[in-house]
């Protein structure tokens, strides 16, 4: 990791960049790929599918054979702890139900909201170096609590042709049986397109690496909604003295080992704490299965040190991490000034990885920057919000000449007219 001293606020920039490839190439490269398969449909995904993951399938919906199969290969102690995670996940997000109320904003005039659940979503779940079935849990379980009437599943196959068991049995658990075995920007084509194999969907969740995430980029320019540009995982932490050297390692590098784009971010007043940290990261990193993916994330990584806490705030502000830990003694008072973070850990005990599987909160978050401006997944991002309203005849009367002048006001006579022929109306 790259130490970095009191580093002036002009230079925040540049030092907290994420790594990233050449964009024109890379917009490019999928725009290809996404206009292949909106022309060629499946013929096209299979293409890719050979391409990228080098295998060849000639089925890739999951059987209910393959489903039964994948259960029997997983642990029961694996099965409790997902299902636990499960159960957590589902308690925080049903809270987020809202109950709908009538408001009466002036006598006559009655207006309210209600949730309805987006028919189709499609959820991509990464594959490759590491089958991600938590994201199963963070995905489905909001989309079937939800009430969405179609969930498709894409994930990527490994080199067999088939999916790993545990991203099989948490689907199957969630309800969700619509699961293919496409993966990358073909699958993103494939949601978004629709092919004679796989439904068009409205809305696609799901995080993945920088070509899945451009994918999903391109297509919300066509109309498809997404969930959010989330791409390559990240985390900063923030720290004093009363942290714990070897957690907040153990921190850092549970995002490294996500993978050689990934990023973590070191920040504190305390250059000590600083020297102490980096000393253990060395020591458990050795012994890391991942550990040439993490350390090449760690060349991408930054250990800062700054004068103050209000110093530090600002700098995180701008980072707008993913994750963002804080391991300090005031650490609910520093969390009150944080405005851009995905998702807040407070405390020695709170590690990231509790929000990633088992705590309840979703571990879909904005990455990049966008937590400036995005939301992490919650019930919410499965429904859309349609108003209604209801006027009484002493309801038109009430508002009836405030609209006929703001009406005329914007030269809208026919607007003016749906008014006035109501209050002339001896109905």
């Amino acid at each position: 990791m790259e130490a970095i001293k009191y580093p002036n606020k002009d230079i925040w920039k540049d030092i907290l960049k994420r790594p990233a490839i050449d964009n024109t190439s890379l917009e490019a490269t999928v725009q290809s790929v996404l206009l292949d398969i909106k022309a060629n449909g499946q013929s096209a995904v299979q293409k890719y599918t050979l391409q990228f993951d080098k295998v060849d399938i000639e089925s890739i919906l999951v059987t209910d054979d393959e489903f039964a199969e994948a259960e029997k290969l997983i642990s029961e102690d694996l099965k409790n702890a997902i299902q636990l995670a499960k159960k957590n996940i589902e308690t925080f997000h049903n809270a987020q139900k809202d109950n709908m109320q009538i408001i009466e904003t002036m006598p006559g005039v009655k207006c309210w909201r209600k949730s309805i659940a987006i028919q189709k979503v499609g959820l991509y779940i990464p594959g490759g170096t590491a089958p991600l079935f938590s994201t199963i849990l963070m995905l489905g379980v909001p989309a079937k609590l939800a009430g969405c009437s179609e969930i498709i599943l894409c994930t990527p196959p490994n080199s067999n042709g088939t999916i790993n068991p545990a991203i099989l049995y948490t689907a199957k658990l969630i309800g969700i049986t619509n699961v293919f075995k496409v993966g990358g920007v073909q699958a993103i084509g494939a949601m978004t397109y629709g092919t004679e194999i796989i439904p068009q969907v409205y809305k696609i969740f799901g995080p993945g690496n920088q070509y899945v995430t451009c994918a999903k980029q391109l297509v919300n320019k066509q109309g498809i909604a997404i969930d959010m540009p989330a791409g390559p995982s990240e985390v900063a932490v923030l720290v004093d003295e009363t942290c714990v050297p070897e957690f907040v390692a153990a921190d850092l590098l549970s995002q490294a080992e996500h993978g050689s784009d990934s990023q973590v971010i070191l920040v504190s007043t305390n250059e000590e704490i600083l020297k102490n940290i980096q000393s253990e990261l060395e020591k458990q990193l050795t012994v890391l299965p991942r550990k040439e993916l993490a350390s090449i994330a760690l060349e991408n990584s930054k250990v800062i040190l700054v004068k103050t806490n209000a110093e530090a705030i600002n700098l995180l502000n701008e980072y707008a991490p993913e994750h963002l830990i804080i391991a300090c003694a005031n650490d609910e008072q520093l969390a009150e000034q944080i405005i851009n973070a995905g998702s807040v850990f407070l405390g020695n005990y709170s590690c990231e990885s509790a929000g990633d599987y088992a705590s309840g909160t979703n571990h879909t978050l904005p990455t990049n920057g966008y937590a400036k401006a995005y939301s992490g997944v919650s019930l919410d991002s499965f429904v859309k919000k349609i108003t209604y309203q209801k006027l009484s005849k002493k309801g038109i009367k009430n508002i009836g000449p405030a609209i006929e002048l703001m009406a005329e006001a914007e030269g809208l006579q026919a607007h003016k007219n749906a008014v006035t022929v109501r209050l002339k109306s001896k109905l």
